[in-house]
């Protein structure tokens, strides 16, 4: 069963009357158009628990013997035994569909890799796409087609030019041209008149894009899945579907450690022409560009695993990298010695949810990267960043602009061992508007004393002390080029129940809500996209851990507790290089709690408490 908001349901459950349930968090977005259905995130199935072995090989196995497993292999498993593989050309899903490759457990089953496998250009360790070669910059006319209408938000059904080359299951991209102003709302822009850098990202001029399944078809009208996740699809900016072909589906990595040490390969792993995949109980070591890089794919979970350390701890050095992709999810990772954890570029409809990052490694000694990099490239919208456990959240405008990202009950510390530069909580630059900032708890007593650097505040020169600032066009407080200060980030930022360590309590204040949207109350759900405790919570960490209805945390004001990955981490033997003697099944419960293995309730669904759905800077990481 998949996912959805518990909305009013939660609600009535404490007893709340209806005029009390309408005023909550989770409506007034939905009602605002400032959030989607988060339920549906990753795998349009669950992560299968296959049984069926279609070979087992040991070490000594090359990538070719490895890889013609793979190929061989039709829903079931390739299976590689406890011990050390050295490889040299990298591992390869092309062509395969609904094949595992599992290991005996990251410490007994581990992966060395001296080269990678081409993949379609990328250049990756493992390599999870589909035959086709077709890329966004290169979309031959033969499949593209006009989306003429059903632009709405919410839409599952829209209308086009031919259904010619369509058919049900095939996974099509919906784009549309970028703005040519800034019109004072939704700005979709990737030109230099918004952006430090440019390099648009997707189709040239159209940055904005969402993937979804084709469900039905009928004359014109094609039935999709998911929904259209924003609100500003319109007839006037020239919509238009296409697909690249021949997907990689239902392919995943799970149980080994994949040491990319040695490896110049750009990825870890990469999931690229592919949908409905996964990442599994990984321990993944030194990688180059990024640990997972989710490029041109939807749909991909990535899920319960350790990754450590980075080639050089410069620019281009990620844990997950979101690029040209839609509603995958990526939960309850451990990020160590990663410099930037997160990086989001052109998604809709993203979780990123109860992830622990620490010791952000970054050359430049004294300045703090942020963690979750929350907007990096034109056409990020409807992403939400749940219960993460870090040091900030960052949408910056390097190359575009982004809109209506959701950051609930996260703790943000502002803090990074002794670094005293750019240690802001919540940095937003200019572009960045109709963000949502709900029960957080923000930076670090005694060190941030200011609640806001913005213009509407009129406070400067003390953005390093600040928990929030807001609408600058470069770093800090600077200004890039002739890109002005945006004061529309600030006015359509929406602020409710955050606890911050500058102002010292939670901050419900009414001038804070944008104009034209409904004061909630102060009741917030557990969750935007689970309805319950997930089964693979330990049942000593409360539910919620974090947030101002919450008490007894390990915070200096009590408000946050350690999430699961974050208990992991500190409760995992280290070995003498740093890094985790990594077994989820010691953190995460026995393996029939491990999600995806089956919940111990004799439900194998795995989704770790979702339900189905209920109603339709030039120091920044580049």
């Amino acid at each position: 069963m998949k996912a959805t908001i518990r909305g009013l349901a939660f609600l009535f459950a404490l007893g709340l009357s209806e005029d009390a349930a309408a005023q909550t968090i989770a409506n007034v977005l939905s009602n605002a158009n400032r959030m989607t259905d988060w339920g549906q995130a990753g795998l349009t199935t669950e992560i299968p628990n296959r049984s069926r072995i279609c070979a087992t090989l040991h070490p000594g196995a090359t990538s070719a013997t490895i890889n013609n497993a793979i190929a061989a292999c039709r829903d079931g498993v390739v299976a590689l035994a406890p011990g050390t593989y050295t490889v040299s050309a990298g591992i390869t899903f092309q062509g395969s569909d609904h094949v595992t490759l599992r290991g005996a457990g990251p410490d007994q089953t581990i992966v060395k890799f001296t080269g990678g496998d081409r993949c379609g250009g990328v250049q990756a360790n493992v390599c999870v796409r589909g035959e086709s070669e077709v890329w966004s910059g290169g979309v031959p006319t033969a499949n593209i087609r006009d989306w003429t209408g059903g632009h709405g938000k919410h839409s599952d059904d829209i209308i086009v030019s031919s259904t010619a080359g369509l058919s049900v299951g095939l996974m099509v991209i919906l784009d549309q041209r970028d703005d040519g102003a800034d019109t004072r709302g939704v700005f979709v822009c990737a030109s230099l008149a918004c952006s430090q850098e440019g390099k648009p990202a997707g189709r040239p001029g159209r940055a904005q894009q969402q993937f979804v399944q084709i469900t039905g078809i009928s004359g014109n009208r094609v039935s999709i899945s998911p929904k259209i996740h924003m609100v500003n699809w319109r007839a006037s900016q020239q919509p238009q579907l296409w697909w690249w072909g021949d997907s990689g589906v239902m392919n995943g990595v799970e149980n080994m450690t994949l040491d990319h040490t040695v490896s110049q390969a750009k990825a870890g792993i990469a999931f690229q022409n592919a949908h409905d995949g996964w990442v599994r109980n990984v321990k993944s070591l030194n990688a180059n560009r990024n640990h997972v890089w989710i490029n041109q794919a939807a749909r991909i979970e990535v899920r319960d695993n350790y990754f450590y350390g980075t080639k050089n701890a410069r620019s281009q050095s990620y844990g997950v990298e979101l690029f040209a992709t839609s509603d995958d999810l990526v939960m309850n990772n451990i990020f160590q010695r990663v410099t930037a954890p997160v990086m989001t570029g052109n998604s809709a409809g993203v979780v990123v949810a109860y992830n622990y990052m620490t010791d952000m490694h970054y050359t430049v000694a004294n300045w703090m990267m942020a963690g979750l990099q929350g907007s990096h490239d034109a056409g990020t919208g409807m992403n939400l960043f749940e219960g993460n456990v870090g040091n900030a959240f960052l949408m910056d405008n390097y190359h575009g602009t982004g809109n209506f990202a959701t950051v609930f009950r996260n703790r943000l510390t502002g803090a990074e061992g002794s670094k005293t530069a750019n240690t802001i909580p919540v940095n937003l630059f200019g572009y960045n508007r109709y963000v949502n900032l709900v029960g957080n708890i923000l930076g670090t007593p005694g060190h941030h004393e200011v609640y806001e650097t913005s213009q509407a505040s009129g406070v400067r020169g003390q953005a390093n002390n600040s928990i929030y600032v807001l609408g600058f066009s470069g770093v800090l407080e600077s200004t890039t080029r002739s890109i002005p200060y945006d004061p529309l980030v600030a006015s359509t930022l929406l602020r409710w129940g955050n606890y911050d360590y500058a102002s010292g309590q939670a901050r419900w204040v009414s001038t804070e809500i944008p104009r034209g949207v409904t004061v909630p109350s102060r009741v917030l759900p557990a969750s935007l996209f689970l309805a319950g405790r997930p089964s693979w919570w330990a049942a000593a960490i409360p539910w919620p851990a974090i947030g101002p209805d919450v008490s007894g945390g390990q915070d200096p004001a009590g408000h946050a507790h350690k999430i699961p990955a974050q208990a992991c981490y500190d409760g995992t033997p280290k070995k003498p290089d740093g890094t985790l003697s990594f077994a989820p099944a010691r953190c995460y419960g026995t393996a029939s709690s491990i999600p995806g293995t089956g919940n111990g309730n004799g439900n194998n669904n795995g989704n770790g408490g979702r339900s189905a759905p209920s109603a339709p800077a030039n120091l920044t990481v580049q």
